[in-house]
């Protein structure tokens, strides 16, 4: 008689079935957490947010811009990845499972606002051109002066306003793929979107970004 054996990240295979014609899955790292989660050990909530509490908050604040809503999203987050261990099957690594958890979280927080745009506009990451093709207003490179201990301040706070300014679409994406560190795959994976659509983002955000800074910088130009 065939025994069945619930998914374990810390075995690999779908299901647990243990067939060696089933190719495992990759080794999760948080393996041992999850297993914990699943069988509700006394300390499992405590080394998920030792694990994540702090990765957590500062994704959910760099989302939607605010303190207070990014310590309510964590709440939830963690309350949701408590009660939907179970749904978790290992398709993805538990990292970015949870990743998605916060960001989507953190998106539905934002959603009240009405003001939130859903789209970057071309004029809004490109420079602008006349009708001979030329730049209306040339981009200069500030790059050496973004080391400049005199600017710091102020170029972090431009470059945290420009953030903000993001459509949450967009936000989020720069945020896991540039801020977090992840790869275009791992932030496809945890909000489950395409990868193209991924780095059609990240370009568009990245390009924004740049248009702010851009502005900024002319600007504390001519202050100094």
């Amino acid at each position: 008689m065939d025994r069945h054996y619930p998914y374990s990240p810390c075995i690999g295979s779908e299901d647990g079935e243990r067939d060696q014609e089933l190719v495992p899955r990759r080794l999760d790292r948080d393996c041992q957490l999850v297993e914990a989660l699943r069988l509700a050990e006394p300390t499992a909530a405590e080394r998920l947010v030792t694990t994540y509490g702090d990765r957590a908050y500062r994704l959910a604040t760099r989302i939607t811009g605010n303190r207070q809503d990014a310590e309510e999203v964590v709440q939830d987050a963690f309350w949701a990845v408590l009660r939907k261990i179970d749904t978790f099957r290992g398709e993805s690594a538990f990292g970015s499972w949870f990743y998605r958890i916060v960001a989507n979280a953190a998106y539905q927080r934002l959603r009240g606002r009405q003001s939130r745009r859903q789209d970057l506009s071309r004029d809004e990451v490109l420079p602008l051109f006349d009708e001979q093709g030329r730049h209306l207003a040339p981009m200069a490179d500030w790059s050496p002066r973004a080391d400049d201990p005199s600017l710091q301040t102020d170029l972090q706070l431009a470059l945290t306003s420009a953030i903000n300014e993001l459509p949450v679409e967009y936000r989020i994406v720069l945020v896991l793929r540039d801020v977090e560190g992840l790869s275009n795959l791992e932030v496809a994976e945890a909000l489950r979107i395409s990868l193209s659509s991924v780095k059609s983002r990240v370009h568009r955000a990245r390009l924004f970004l740049r248009k702010q800074l851009s502005d900024a910088m002319a600007t504390l130009g001519t202050d100094v």
